[in-house]
């Protein structure tokens, strides 16, 4: 393995690889990987012992945060799901191409993983199916399991978030990329009431579709004034608030 000194930043698309039934690095991709490096330092100076990615696709996020991480020493264990063997395949290939390790399972989410991680999980990634499709899409086989997220976006994304409440730690983070037709406030919301802050790491706009990174973190007294306004519009324009300046779209990250 790699000194961490010598290892890159984030994984390279040249060394990432394919199959056609697996999701290949996108712009989601990239903005969820720009959310971990714009809280680089924070994630250092947090140091998690267990990371975890569900739904890992080609290995790109969870690789590129293993390198993120291992570049400064940081000593963490990896481990990634997804429903789909293809994309578990071919995260290993992804993994091993750049020199660093993780568990990979092949499992809907968690399932099976309830009692082993409970309470473990310091930093959990998540680039969800959040395209709104039919629901009888949702969990197909192969590469559509990738992105069919059902009516609105959130059959799938609403059966994490209990997931992730579960396995998260005390200290626990999460960061999990939105589509605006997910509702995202209402997301925001829906933990903050599970004793969770929550905050836009990245805001990004395509021709196609404009993708926030959010990141979750357990905070039973959050920051947020309780007489404010509680509505979902109000509580997005107090998350859009805090978005970095540099947090506007940049294409993909610069070793792309």
């Amino acid at each position: 393995m790699a000194s961490h000194k010598q290892l890159p930043r984030t994984a390279q698309i040249r060394l990432v690889s394919s199959h056609e039934e697996v999701y290949e690095p996108c712009d989601d991709s990239f903005a969820l990987v720009d959310a971990l490096l714009a809280d680089r330092t924070n994630l250092l100076e947090h140091r998690p012992k267990l990371c975890m990615e569900i739904g890992c696709g080609s290995g790109y996020v969870i690789t590129s945060l293993a390198l993120t991480l291992g570049q400064e020493g940081c000593v963490s264990n990896y481990i990634a799901t997804d429903i789909n063997p293809h994309a578990v395949k071919v995260t290993s290939e992804t993994l091993k191409a750049h020199g660093v390790d993780a568990e990979l399972i092949v499992t809907d989410i968690a399932s099976g993983l309830e009692k082993r991680l409970a309470g473990l999980v310091d930093v959990m990634v998540v680039n969800p199916p959040y395209v709104p499709t039919p629901e009888d899409e949702v969990g197909a086989e192969g590469i559509t399991s990738s992105w069919a997220g059902g009516e609105n976006g959130r059959t799938v994304i609403d059966r994490i978030l209990p997931a992730a409440d579960h396995l998260l730690s005390e200290k626990g983070w999460l960061y999990m990329v939105t589509l605006t037709a997910n509702n995202p406030s209402e997301i925001c919301l829906q933990m903050r009431n599970k004793g969770y802050a929550s905050k836009i790491i990245i805001q990004r706009s395509t021709e196609e579709e404009s993708l926030h990174v959010i990141k979750f973190w357990r905070d039973f007294d959050t920051e947020v004034d309780d007489t404010a306004d509680q509505s979902a519009s109000g509580f997005i324009s107090y998350l859009l608030a805090q978005i970095p300046l540099f947090s506007s779209w940049r294409g993909s990250n610069s070793n792309n």
